[in-house]
């Protein structure tokens, strides 16, 4: 009886990228990500299930990254301004690739109820820790706004951007976090 092969999950989702970038989201089967990672359908199956629960996986790493950076990016800052001015360091820091995988996300996000749902419950946090009734407080929830709307132009391809008009975007973004 031979050794029974493990699946490295992460070398998996990896694939699964690959396929999205180089396919777009139509092309993500569990077929071809099969193919990509170089193991059997039954692999991509036995680790993930199901195509959505590798959808909801892939959107999962990207969050806990996504957090991960910012918390880096805060370094033990816990105000509400540090938060502010990491998670837009954060969106910054996004190169292309990083848009484009965070566009299929997206994408997929918006199909799943339960997922919009912690999505949604995820934005209500974070807004709700801005005071609006403060001219910091509506600087910040401005600043956050900005920061994601403008993500989410790139990512969506709605209002494509050079690099540097990206970065000039949001050195007018941070100017709005830091203390007047």
């Amino acid at each position: 009886m031979g050794r029974r092969q493990s699946i490295d999950r992460n070398k998996v989702l990896d694939a699964a990228e690959k396929v999205v970038s180089e396919q777009g989201v139509g092309g993500l089967t569990i077929d071809a990500v099969a193919k990509a990672c170089g193991i059997s359908k039954g692999g991509v199956q036995y680790a993930f299930g199901t195509k959505d629960d590798l959808i909801a996986a892939m959107i999962d790493r990207w969050e806990a990254e996504f957090d991960a950076e910012v918390a880096e990016l805060g370094k033990g800052d816990t105000s509400v301004e540090g938060g502010v001015r990491a998670h837009a360091e954060a969106t910054r820091d996004f190169d292309g690739t990083s848009v484009d995988r965070a566009a299929v996300m997206l994408a997929a996000l918006v199909q799943d109820k339960n997922r919009l749902a912690k999505t949604r419950a995820w934005y209500e946090a974070r807004m709700a820790q801005l005071d609006s009734s403060t001219e910091e407080g509506r600087r910040l929830r401005l600043a956050f706004l900005a920061s994601e709307g403008a993500f989410l132009l790139r990512s969506f391809g709605f209002m494509p951007m050079t690099d540097e008009e990206w970065q000039q975007a949001f050195d007018d973004i941070l100017r709005l976090v830091r203390k007047k």
